[in-house]
Formats: structure tokens, sequence, C-alpha cells
């Protein structure tokens, strides 16, 4: 058991920290400032520097690496902020990686090269109105027509909305009760029939531009059929890599707040000497440091262990650990950042204000805290229990 980075490990790391370090600052200072997404120049930069395809097949432009280099990359990214990270995220741990997964080998060679290299990107349409949490029920629906699909329905908190090319779309292919009916389409932003709601006002997030969208009588080549009728339960599986990413782009945030308290106590004085030299402070920064790490090696024993599962994804119990713990810890590591540097911590031109806002988004999307615990329980006893009454 080593839990040090390889020499390639640590190149790769090295690599994506010069460049977010030199090129991003100033680029998600302002995305927060104007909520406006990465532009397309820089997410060709992106591409271009091979951050948007580290573990997607080499055949595709990928570079064909792990999943342990893939959220070495995105922690990187995210310590900056989630927005300029987000891209990255959807590539590596989102989306995509459904398409690389369970996609045709034409779809596959169509959207893969496009999304590494940076011109185009993928969102993924889960929640409705009336399904979230409960997702089985909802109701948009792919009715055959021909050798194609029309689609309609409404979809919710699209992160992506009205900004993404592609869509990974859950959807309804038969009457069948539940999951049994449900599979995922790929739709595209300009077919006719997709009417893009308003930009969300969120607390944090700035930067991910979020939307509804409703889905009016689309019609959709059979092709765009990522997992059909009783794929559920594969789509699901998915997300065993997809909760990682979130946990680290909670990781980045928290790690990020851990840097800059400790910089900030070490040159902040108080009575004639540096605050850190208080032990009030120096228990902070010690519980600080104590939740990064033990969210990092959780993050990092989901993602190694991967290599010896059978479809070489993370376990839902290992992953769900990890994303339940970090989306946990991102709020408690960024408020006690908040705490240690005072009123610059409530500023707004100091970045800790924006680290708590974006704290709690990660523990609502992809599968809410609680629903995380009783997947670590699920896991624990051997079957899942029935949320309905």
């Amino acid at each position: 058991m080593d839990f040090n980075l390889t020499d390639e490990q640590r190149e790769l790391q090295e690599t994506a920290r010069k460049f977010v370090r030199a090129e991003l600052p100033s680029l998600a200072r302002d995305m927060e400032e104007r909520d406006y997404p990465v532009p397309h120049d820089m997410l060709k930069t992106y591409g271009e520097m091979g951050f948007l395809g580290v573990n997607l097949p080499e055949e595709y432009g990928g570079l064909g690496l792990g999943h342990v280099e893939a959220l070495i990359v995105l922690e990187e990214f995210a310590q900056v902020s989630n927005a300029v990270a987000f891209p990255v995220f959807e590539a590596l741990t989102g989306p995509v990686r459904t398409i690389d997964r369970f996609g045709s080998p034409e779809m596959k060679a169509r959207i893969l090269p496009e999304v590494i290299k940076g011109e185009k990107i993928v969102a993924v349409s889960m929640s409705e109105p009336d399904a979230g949490t409960a997702l089985t029920d909802l109701t948009t629906k792919a009715v055959q027509d021909g050798n194609g699909y029309v689609v309609n329905g409404y979809k919710r908190w699209t992160s992506g909305g009205g900004h993404s090319d592609y869509y990974v779309t859950y959807c309804r292919f038969t009457d069948e009760p539940g999951a049994k009916g449900i599979g995922a389409i790929l739709l595209e932003k300009d077919m006719e029939g997709m009417q893009f709601g308003k930009r969300e006002e969120l607390m944090g997030f700035r930067g991910i531009p979020t939307a509804d969208y409703a889905i009016d009588n689309v019609k959709v080549p059979g092709e765009n059929v990522i997992v059909g009728a009783g794929g559920f339960g594969k789509l699901m599986s998915a997300f065993g890599l997809e909760r990682c990413g979130n946990a680290t782009q909670s990781l980045g945030v928290a790690a990020a707040a851990l840097e800059q308290a400790l910089e900030y106590t070490q040159e902040r004085e108080a009575f004639g000497k540096p605050i850190v030299d208080f032990q009030a402070v120096q228990l902070k920064i010690a519980e600080m440091a104590m939740k990064v790490d033990a969210a990092r090696l959780l993050i990092h024993r989901a993602a190694a262990n991967a290599a010896i599962q059978e479809d070489g994804l993370p376990t839902v119990y290992e992953s769900s650990l990890a994303k339940c713990y970090a989306n946990e810890i991102v709020r408690e590591v960024a408020a006690l950042g908040m705490q240690v540097m005072g009123g610059y911590g409530y500023h707004k031109d100091y970045g800790m204000e924006q680290r708590l806002r974006d704290a709690y988004a990660w523990g609502i999307a992809g599968g809410a805290i609680d629903v995380q615990k009783t997947n670590i329980a699920a896991a624990m006893v051997g079957r899942r229990f029935n949320q309905r009454g």
C-alpha cells in the first residue's frame, strides 16, 4: 500500500498546477463577478493541454490514463474555482464518461474527440419538477417514430443548460413502472423543439450556467440512444466516478481554503506576533488539515480500487463515502477559513466567502448528503431500501 504519487502522477499534477495558477485566477474572478462560463478559447486551451481527456481513450485523442490521474488534475482546477473546473469535471467524471462507457462506437467517434479538443460540451439532464432524489418518477418520454424517436418532457436543474452542446437526457422509453422503462438519449442544443429557460440565480456556482429546458416534440435519430429501456441500473453504475468527481470539486475548494488560511495566519499580526502563534488559531488550522487530508484519501482510495472492479468504476460504497465526507467537510473547512481570516474572510475581494457559498452546492448536486448515507448503509447490508410508503 503506497500513498505516494508516482513520478508520472506528480509531473501531471505539477503541469496542471502551473497552468491553472498562472492562467486562471484572474479569469475565475471575472467569471465569478460577471457570471459567465469558461470562454471557448480557454476551453480549447484546456483541450490542447490534454486536461479534457486525461482518462479518456487514446483512440479519440485522450491520454488514456487512470481515474486517479483525472482526479489529481481536477483538484488543481477546483482549487482555483469550481467554475473553471466544471468542464474538466464534466469531461473526466461526468456525462462524457456515460457516452464513453455506453455510447455506440459511432457516437463515441463523433462526440469524444470534440470534447477532448475543447470544441463541444456535454451536460447531463436528470431531474424534473417532480423527480429529483426520486429519479424513477421522471416523466420525460421518448416514443419511437420510424428509425428515430420523438421526445417530450421538461428538465430541471441542468448545469450547463442552454450553454452545453449535447445533453445526456434520462427519459422513459416504455410505460413500464419505476426504473424498468428508463434509459438515456442524447439531445442536441440546436434540435428543433429544445426550449431553454432563463439562467437560474443561485447562491453560488456563478460561472456554471444552470437552466431548465422544455423538450417539445424533439425528433431524435435512433443512433442517439445511449442506453435503452431497462438500462437505468447501467446508468447508475457510472455514477461511482461522478461521485468521486463531485467529491474532488469539494476537495479543491477545501484545500484552497486551507492554503489561504495558512498563508493569512502567518502574515496577519495581532499583539505583536503572527496570529498563527495563538493556540486557538492553530487548532482551527489543524482541524482543516485533518479534514482535507482525510477527504483526499477517501477519494483516491475509491478511484484506485476501481482498477480491480470488473466494470473499472469505483464502488457505490467507496464513492458514496468519499462524496458524503467531502461534501460535509468542505462546508466546515470553508467556514473555519472564513473565521480565522475575520473581516477579510467575509469580504468578497478575498475569495473565502465565495468558497463557502460554492461549498454548499456539492452536497445537493449529484445526490444529496443523506442519499449518500443511505447508499453506504445499503452497501453494508447488501440490499437497497425501499423509500416509498
